[in-house]
This record gives structure tokens, sequence and C-alpha cells, in this order.
């Protein structure tokens, strides 16, 4: 099996893909490397929607791309812009070979009188969510698939969770797009020293590559 850490360091989010379908073999080991991640209370409060269908993910896109075209109109964006960013939507997600929608619940995790630990309660659950993401593309990548994160289902949960008649309690958290790649990518990352304060030690004292 590829080393762990050269699996971390060599994924990349790909938003080009081929037209060969994802197989359903490779789909179910993508969820079964999603659900073994952490999560608060082991509750697991992930949820996920495979959508394969052409007429589905069109659907889906064109319900995305309407709210999109409001928020933006919205914005006070020009016209020629507000066309670019919505076309752009759509074609990644209708163009995508497979889609897992991965959402939340709150059903399993622990209710509270108060606000201040229902709210933590509820960063636990995305957190929760956020780490089957991150197994999940770290398997895609494993499997020679490319995949993407793409938060926009935030921003039109109650469009998502409509276009694709999801139960009420479901959260939409992100839409991983997934496919056999059809581009390469690179990316950098801040040097760490910026990134970390190593405390009660002397800065230089870690080696860093």
């Amino acid at each position: 099996m590829t080393d762990l850490l050269e699996l971390i360091h060599t994924r990349r989010s790909i938003r080009r893909y081929t037209d060969q379908a994802v197989p359903p073999e490779l789909v179910a080991r993508l969820l079964s490397a999603a659900v073994w991640a952490p999560s608060a209370h082991n509750r697991q409060p992930w949820r996920f929607a495979i959508v394969e269908d052409g007429a589905t993910k069109a659907r889906l896109a064109t319900a995305m791309g309407a709210r999109l075209r409001r928020d933006l109109a919205a914005d006070g964006l020009d016209a020629a812009a507000i066309e670019r960013d919505t076309g752009r939507s759509y074609a990644r997600i209708s163009g995508a070979p497979l889609l897992i929608l991965l959402c939340l619940t709150l059903a399993d995790m622990d209710d509270y009188p108060d606000a201040r630990r229902r709210g933590h309660e509820m960063t636990m659950a995305v957190q929760s969510a956020a780490m089957a993401g991150q197994n999940l593309l770290l398997a895609a990548h494993a499997l020679g698939l490319g995949a993407c994160w793409l938060c926009a289902p935030l921003f039109c949960a109650d469009t998502v969770r409509e276009a694709l008649a999801l139960p009420d309690d479901w959260q939409p958290q992100g839409l991983i797009t997934v496919g056999y790649p059809a581009e390469e990518k690179t990316k950098t990352r801040a040097l760490l020293e910026t990134r970390v304060w190593w405390m009660d030690v002397e800065q230089d004292s870690y080696p860093v590559s």
C-alpha cells in the first residue's frame, strides 16, 4: 500500500475528469474509508447522498446555479461575471462522473437546554463530518481517483436538500466530485514556521522539511 504520508503530500483537488464511470466497488471502498473516521462521542453523524444519474446531477446543478445567480446579482456583480461563475459551477457539478454529498445530522448528538452547549455539539458534528470527508479524499487518491470538495452546499443547503429530496435533518456540508483525473495539479503550502508556534522551546530547534 502506498505510504500514508506520501498520499497526504501528493493528494490534489481535481476538478476535471474523464468520462469513465467510477465502479460501484470503488464507491463502496470510498464510503467504507469515510465512516472509519473518528467522531465525537462515536455518534457518526455523517450521512452520504450518492449521485451518479445524469439527470439528477443536472437538476442539482441547475438548482444550485439559480441560487448562486440570485446571490451574485444581490451582490451587485455584472451579468458577465455572474454567467461565468454560474456556468463554471454547473459544469463542475453536472460533468463529474460521481457526486458524493456529505451531510450531517444531529439526531444522535447530545441535546442540551442551553445554546452554548448546543452550539458546541453542532461544531463537533461538523468536525466529525469533515474528518470523514478527509478520509474519503485520501481514499480516492489511493485508488487512483481524483476528487474535489466543493463548499457550495453550505450557501444553499435548503436548495440542495429540496433538489435531492433529502431527509429534513440532513444538513449538507460539502459536495465531493469524484472521477478519473483528466488533469494534473500542483499546489504549495505556506512555510510551516509561519503556522506553528512551538511552545517553550527555541523556534529553530525543530527541523522543518
